[in-house]
């Protein structure tokens, strides 16, 4: 992840991490905001059920008249002018009658047409009446549309045993309450257990879903938070009437109801997404600012890592501090560069001086034995057996100087880009007879084991260059091993060819192979070498596009591989 990324991602986690707990408090608000419109509503609800209350009180008060009717009927007289009155005084009331002692109809006035359409009375099989002459209350049952109005039932006792009954319209206080209007839809509604409404023809009911009203009800919760009909979603709240066996109900379009919260909810919308809008641009122009000399920086840094000190980061894209840190970090690589450079020429001189005291070494040993021989050779004082071994040591010397001279050569082509091998069909039979020809008188001399698993198959390579590196590999195998066995094996595959001259010497340490490789460094200094042969035959073997690796323990042996791709075989 850039740092760019990080910066951004940052800034915006420090802008909108504050907003989560006003988010939540806000959230939180508008539950409550919400439960405290509705709550309004059940207030009007508890009220116009209070006044319904009031209503059905008043009724007992206006039948004050039941002490003259028990007065005439006991008398025997006739009490129908005394009921015409009641109902020419009290226009809610559409019918009153008389009922016997056992419930049933003895006389009754009202409109002729309303008389016709009512059958005659019988509630001897009440069992609320024996009660009602016992507590001497009045009785109001529910409910009952008659020609679209909503009518009960009343009944009270009378001092003479008798009854008084009337049928009541509650048309006038159901009228006068569905006049109240809360904004442009919300309407009070008288509402049956089931779910019915009672309302006159001229009021709207739109279709209420009857099993929500009921279960609303059954709740208990006077709060209604979402009620269906056929075309809107409604709220509201309802209250349960004292005196009769109905809900006073508040219902409002819930979009109107609940219209402050909506347009509460765009404010903050609109607030937030433009908070939001700010920081992102914000935090992108900061970022940015930020990011671009920090990720210069972290790449200039990169680079000086891998050695490049020629990089240079332009101190016009900084700011602030950010530009003193720049040009602090362009003023350090130069003075790296610099440090640098003086410290490679002090390693180069001081290399130079370690490889020209080794060679000085090396050469003047065979040099001075040379001159030796030739002294006594040419003092013609020694014997002919003499002469013969001195030309021998002489040859050796040769060799010696001959063989140090080709490393050193070997190493200037290769650091002249000049080492090219000529690659032919190279026998790996062949190759590692000859091999072991030249090195089993040496490998017997230390009483060691040179064992080969012939490779029946050919390389492409230099045949030149891949022996000298097979011999150089076996020679050190046998050089570093004081017992067991030295053995030179090949495999192929349809990739790779490998070669592996594995030894049971003393082996090598994680630490000491880190340097194996490079040029003029020896392991054991104890041991003659010149630290060129390891250098060289890596080179030689990535010449030909392969690697030369090793797997080494201390006092586990070494095993070297050459690999070579099978498309340069």
């Amino acid at each position: 992840m850039s740092s760019f990324s990080k910066l951004f991602k940052l800034f915006l986690l420090v802008v909108f991490l504050p907003l989560v707990p006003l988010v939540l408090l806000l959230s939180y608000y508008q539950v409550h905001l919400k439960d405290n419109i509705l709550e309004t509503h059940a207030h009007l609800a508890q009220i116009v059920a209070s006044s319904l209350n009031q209503h059905i009180e008043d009724l007992q008060w206006r039948l004050a008249f039941h002490q003259d009717l028990s007065q005439l009927l006991s008398k025997r007289q006739d009490p129908r002018p005394l009921l015409q009155n009641a109902l020419a005084a009290n226009p809610d009331f559409l019918m009153l009658a008389v009922l016997s002692k056992e419930g049933k109809e003895q006389l009754r006035v009202g409109p002729a047409p309303l008389l016709k359409n009512i059958p005659p009375v019988d509630v001897a099989d009440d069992p609320q009446l024996p009660l009602l002459a016992q507590e001497e209350r009045l009785y109001i049952s529910n409910f009952d549309v008659v020609d679209g109005r909503p009518i009960s039932e009343i009944i009270y006792p009378l001092k003479n045993g008798e009854y008084l009954y009337g049928l009541v319209s509650f048309f006038g206080f159901l009228a006068r309450v569905q006049e109240q209007r809360i904004g442009n839809t919300g309407r009070i509604y008288l509402i049956a257990p089931d779910g019915s409404v009672y309302a006159n023809e001229y009021q709207y009911t739109p279709a209420f879903d009857k099993e929500a009203l009921q279960k609303a009800f059954a709740s208990g919760k006077p709060l209604i938070y979402r009620l269906k009909s056929a075309q809107e979603t409604y709220s509201g709240a309802f209250a349960p009437t004292p005196g009769l066996d109905a809900y006073v109900t508040v219902l409002q379009l819930k979009k109107e109801a609940l219209r402050s919260i909506y347009h509460t909810n765009i404010l903050l919308l609109l607030f937030l997404l433009t908070i939001a809008t700010l920081a992102y641009f914000g935090a992108l122009t900061f970022a940015e600012q930020l990011g671009e000399p920090i990720a210069a920086l972290s790449h200039a840094a990169n680079e000086v890592s891998h050695g490049n000190l020629d990089v240079h980061v332009d101190e016009e894209i900084g700011w602030g501090e950010f530009k003193q840190l720049i040009r602090d970090f362009n003023k350090m690589t130069v003075d790296l560069k610099d440090y640098q450079h003086l410290q490679l020429q002090a390693q180069v001189s001081e290399m130079k001086e370690n490889v020209f005291r080794s060679v000085a070494h090396d050469l003047r040993a065979p040099l001075l034995g040379l001159q030796g021989y030739l002294y006594i050779l040419q003092s013609g004082k020694a014997s002919k057996k003499e002469e013969k071994q001195y030309l021998t040591l002489m040859s050796q010397a040769a060799e010696n100087l001959s063989s140090l001279l080709e490393d050193v050569l070997d190493v200037s082509r290769v650091e002249a880009g000049m080492l090219t091998p000529k690659k032919e069909k190279v026998s790996l039979a062949l190759l590692f007879k000859n091999v072991t020809d030249t090195l089993t008188p040496a490998a017997a001399e230390k009483g060691l084991s040179l064992q080969v698993q012939e490779a029946d198959f050919t390389v492409q390579a230099d045949p030149k260059l891949l022996r000298r590196v097979i011999m150089n590999l076996v020679s050190n195998a046998i050089k570093f091993t004081e017992k067991g066995a030295v053995v030179l094996r090949a495999r192929q595959d349809e990739a790779h060819s490998w070669i592996e001259v594995q030894d049971s010497g003393i082996g090598l340490s994680q630490e000491q192979i880190k340097g194996l490789f490079q040029k003029y460094h020896q392991v054991h200094d104890e041991k003659p070498g010149y630290g060129l042969g390891l250098f060289i035959s890596r080179q030689m073997v990535q010449a030909h596009g392969g690697t030369l690796e090793v797997v080494s323990a201390l006092g586990e042996g070494s095993t070297f591989t050459i690999c070579l791709p099978k498309e340069n075989v």
